[in-house]
This record gives C-alpha cells, structure tokens and sequence, in this order.
C-alpha cells in the first residue's frame, strides 16, 4: 500500500472515532472527545486510591472527615436530583462514592478521581476555615469528575501521541531527529504549552463554574468562594507558574470569573431541598 493511500484510510478511520465518540458536558454543553471508555478509567481509579489508602497516613479528626461526607452527601444527592428533574441522563449514575482525609498539614489540596473517589487533605482545612468553604473546594474537584475530565484528558492524549508518530513516520523521522539535536522533547513540550495547557485551563474554569452550581443547588454559600482564592492566592505567593506554563488558570483570573459567574448561579441554580 503506497503512502497516500496509507494516510487516507487512517484519516478516514480517526474522523469516523472522532465523530462516534464527541459528546457534551453536563450543564455547559461543551463539546468533548472521549475515545476512552469511562469504566476502565473507573475501575483504574479505584484501585488506585485503595493504594493512596494504605500508603497515606489517614487523619482521625473525625468531625472534619463527617464535615467532609455530609458536603459530599448533600451533593451526590442535589447533583443527581438536578439532572433528574431536568429530564436529563445522570453523569454520576456509575459513580462509587467514597472520602477520606489525608493526614498532611504541607499539602493544600483535594482531588476526586473519577467515579467519585474523592480526598482531602488536612493542610486545606487551613485555607477553606468553614463548611462553605470546603463545599466551594469539594464542588469544584466533583465537577471534575462529573464532567468526565480525565476521560477527555486521556482521550487527546491518545490522539496527540498517535498524531505526533504518524507524522514522525511520514516526515521521514524528522520530530524524531530534532528531539535528538536538541536533547529534549519539543514537540512535546510545544503540544503541552500550545494545547494541553490551554486546554487543561479551561477545564479548571469550567471546574471552577460547575462546581459553583453544585454547590449552590446543595445549598451552601457560594460566595465563600472568591474567599478560597484569595486565601489560596496568599499561600501560593510568589510560588505559582505564569499562566501559559501552568495548568490553572492564574489565581486573579479565577477569581474574577468567579465573581461575574456567582449572582447568576445564585438565581438559576436555587438549593434543592433534600428529603
């Protein structure tokens, strides 16, 4: 098979998962690619954080941890309530929630892998002071996982590193030779400024937007939320990255689309009242 004809089918076949595998995110109704499928991503999470379990020391302030449930319970609950009457299909109806608190005063920081598998880490509880607080946190990383995040992360990197070798192979091996020359990978870290970090950015807005309604529709006050920021701001200072080397967008950014985003969701996304 000559190099045209090569080229053509495997375009065609990428257009055709491309088309096949494009869908929406809840509520935004952004477009997303997801050629990898979300229970394999799942079931990997899960083993991973039963391994974050027996390796991280577990924090035994038990009011902060029932803090902690008690926010993702009201969430679990308004989320899928939300979308259910919406008439809409749940993203979280898979999920297998689970919390723990990290015993780590150094680290400010949460995650929620996806299928719900959510840690916090006690070094947070400084910066988030009250329930408000810690719900704006915890809204922002389940939208993550709500909004299928690393799915659609895993899916543009399989289609980048397949792109990147193909065009490898029908240059000649060019990319190949310039990653040598130059001792490092360029093409790489071109993709990661030129598109993974764009891209990654406006995954944290939208993070930062959806969890905003989660948060509210569960009930919490919202505009505790440029609060977080701005006390996050202050611990990072002088520490984060510029903004196009980094894979958040800068703490001022976040915190002014936050507080254009907040009277809005407070009208249109009013608590829901749980049974």
């Amino acid at each position: 098979m000559n190099r045209r004809k090569f080229l053509t089918y495997v375009g065609c076949g990428c257009c055709g998962m491309m088309l096949n595998s494009c869908t929406t995110t809840p509520i935004t109704e952004r477009r997303q690619l997801k050629i990898i499928p979300e229970s394999k991503l799942n079931a990997q999470a899960a083993a991973i954080y039963e391994k974050v379990k027996e390796k991280e020391k577990m924090s035994d302030d038990s009011k902060s941890l029932n803090e902690i449930k008690e926010i993702g319970k009201k969430m679990e609950y308004s989320i899928s309530e939300y979308f259910y009457k919406s008439n809409l299909d749940d993203p979280t109806k898979y999920f297998d929630w689970e919390y723990i608190l990290i015993d780590n005063k150094k680290i400010k920081n949460a995650w929620c892998m996806p299928g719900g598998k959510i840690a916090v880490y006690t070094g947070l509880l400084d910066i988030t002071k009250n329930i408000n607080g810690l719900a704006a946190v915890m809204g922002h990383e389940i939208a993550h996982a709500v909004a299928k995040h690393s799915v659609e992360r895993a899916s543009r990197n399989v289609l980048l590193n397949t792109g990147t070798q193909l065009f490898d192979i029908f240059s000649g091996g060019k990319l190949s030779q310039v990653n040598r020359v130059t001792g490092m990978n360029t093409v790489g870290l071109i993709s990661q400024i030129g598109i993974m970090n764009p891209f990654n950015r406006k995954q944290e807005s939208e993070a930062d937007y959806l969890g905003l309604i989660f948060s509210s529709l569960s009930g919490y006050n919202i505009k505790e939320t440029t609060k977080i920021w701005e006390r996050m701001k202050e611990a990072n200072k002088g520490k984060a990255p510029p903004e196009f080397m980094s894979t958040h967008p800068s703490a001022d950014n976040r915190i002014k689309q936050i507080q254009e985003w907040t009277n809005e969701i407070i009208i249109k996304y009013p608590p829901i009242k749980s049974l």
